[in-house]
């Protein structure tokens, strides 16, 4: 994939950003770093952009002085760039002037002002007092008869911490205000002069069940500024390994949306088909979420012919299974009442908010990276995109269906297909302060992985925008309307992560 680097001052940083995307340059995510350590004075904010088809990304990027590390926003313009503003502004303490919200978005309100755990001059280990008597200041809707009910962050369930104010008239929703980031562990900042090798391991453990993906994304990052070429073989095995993760994935979200309305035969059914699938998983790399089995230059280990084969049966009677499973879902009135209607998100506001993914999908936002931006052996392998008009929780279910069909096709190709050869070659040189970034279609959507490195093969900015993080935003902007008992329904038809969208 190439790059196109565009540097321009920070007062031309709107202009040169609306000439991207008016040649069709699709908003990714916003990175900012403190550079002070190569020479620059002292911050730099780089815009990315994707230009699906072309397998070329733009980087629009400007430097920021220690005098004045001021910038005008591009919220206005791009809304999705709204979280990266706000969340550079607690990190680095650089500004965005215009920027229609800087309330504190990953440190919280108790976090002391003018402390910026991201800039080089602040210690991994130093501990941080907190100031217990700061308050969440957030909009409210004020009226006769409006109610307010607070969730979380501690919830009944075994679940990550979030917490939700709702602001209500009788069951009916009429604001919604989310409160994400209690489970920063300084992923970013932990990886700084960290070994391009050990990175790889800080970068599997990002999310849990998406282990592959941002360790596909990681390892193409650092494989593009090594020029590494990956061997055919370990191209195949990787797309194998990414669509097995996409299947238990999905198949088991499927189960988790039916939870939301207590419906137990799909709760329960899609339980036993995911564990089906994990204890492939197990079979074949000896981890159930798939951890372990990429390499910088490739993957760990080959699957053997016996092995393939044996994933070929597996599949055959899960999806014989999966297939039944669902269409019994489908026809059951009270599953078909529950999830019609219910939290939908326009395709004008998922294309605003630069959603990825089955969220995007299921709201005609058709983008997928492996079709528009190809990886792995992705461009060799026919497959379809599904998208779906309605964008409700109905269509959020039939497009993990749908893709999780795609996935068992995908699979039986690259069974078919994988050729023999190395399944490994050692990466290449690093240049230090070169920069790479690696995307690949999680489960979720779209994880786009940052990696700038320094000298010795070490890490010198780390930046993640998981799917999750692209796609939170939209969620409360689809619970208004709704009643309180369906809150849980539309959530978990996202199934987005927490912690991998605060690192």
């Amino acid at each position: 994939m190439k790059i196109s680097r565009i540097i321009v001052a920070p007062h031309e940083l709107i202009h040169a950003c609306r000439t991207v995307i008016a040649n069709h340059g699709r908003f990714i995510t916003m990175v900012a770093s403190d550079e002070c350590g190569r020479g620059i004075d002292r911050f730099v904010v780089r815009y990315i952009f994707a230009h699906d088809g072309k397998s070329m990304l733009n980087v629009v990027e400007s430097v920021l002085t220690e005098s004045n590390s001021s910038y005008p926003t591009l919220s206005s313009m791009i809304p999705a760039a709204s979280w990266a503003e706000r969340e550079a502004h607690d990190l680095f303490g650089i500004f965005p002037e215009g920027h229609p919200d800087l309330r504190p978005l990953v440190l919280h309100d108790d976090w002391p002002e003018g402390v910026y755990p991201l800039r080089k001059d602040y210690a991994l280990r130093e501990k941080q007092e907190r100031d217990s008597f700061s308050s969440w200041s957030y909009p409210k809707v004020e009226g006769e008869g409006v109610f307010e009910v607070p969730v979380g962050p501690i919830h009944a369930g075994v679940i990550e911490p979030g917490h939700f104010r709702f602001q209500v008239m009788g069951d009916s929703v009429l604001h919604l205000e989310a409160k994400l980031f209690y489970t920063h562990r300084g992923i970013e900042k932990r990886s700084e002069g960290m070994s391009v090798v050990k990175g790889l391991y800080l970068a599997e453990r990002i999310c849990g069940v998406c282990s592959v993906s941002h360790a596909l994304s990681y390892v193409q990052a650092i494989e593009q500024i090594s020029e590494t070429r990956v061997p055919e073989r370990a191209i195949f095995l990787r797309v194998l390994f990414a669509e097995l993760e996409r299947l238990y994935n999905h198949v088991g979200d499927i189960g988790n949306m039916c939870a939301g309305i207590g419906y137990a035969y799909g709760v329960n059914h899609g339980a036993h088909l995911k564990e089906q699938l994990m204890q492939l998983n197990d079979f074949i790399v000896g981890h159930r979420f798939l951890r372990g089995s990429i390499a910088l230059g490739g993957v760990t280990e080959d699957i053997t012919e016996e092995k393939l084969r044996y994933i070929e049966t597996t599949l055959e009677r899960v999806q014989k299974e999966f297939n039944e499973i669902v269409e019994q879902i489908l026809s059951h009135d009270i599953v078909v009442n529950r999830f019609s209607n219910t939290g939908i998100l326009s395709e004008r506001i998922a294309r605003e908010l630069s959603t990825v993914g089955p969220t995007a999908r299921a709201s005609n936002y058709d983008i997928d990276v492996r079709r528009d931006l190809p990886y792995a052996a992705y461009d060799q392998l026919v497959f379809e995109v599904p998208t779906f008009m309605e964008g409700d929780v109905m269509a959020r279910f039939k497009q993990r269906f749908l893709e999780a069909r795609q996935s068992f096709q995908i699979i039986e190709q690259v069974i078919n297909r994988t050729p023999k050869g190395d399944i490994r070659v050692p990466i290449g040189d690093l240049i230090p302060y070169s920069f790479g970034i690696g995307m690949t279609e999680s489960p979720r959507g779209e994880n786009v992985h940052f990696v700038m490195v320094g000298e010795n093969n070490t890490i010198y900015r780390y930046r993640v925008r998981s799917a999750p993080y692209a796609n939170w935003p939209a969620v409360p902007i689809c619970v208004p309307g709704n009643i309180i008992p369906d809150f849980p329904l539309i959530n978990k038809s996202f199934e987005l992560c927490y912690a991998c969208c605060d690192r």
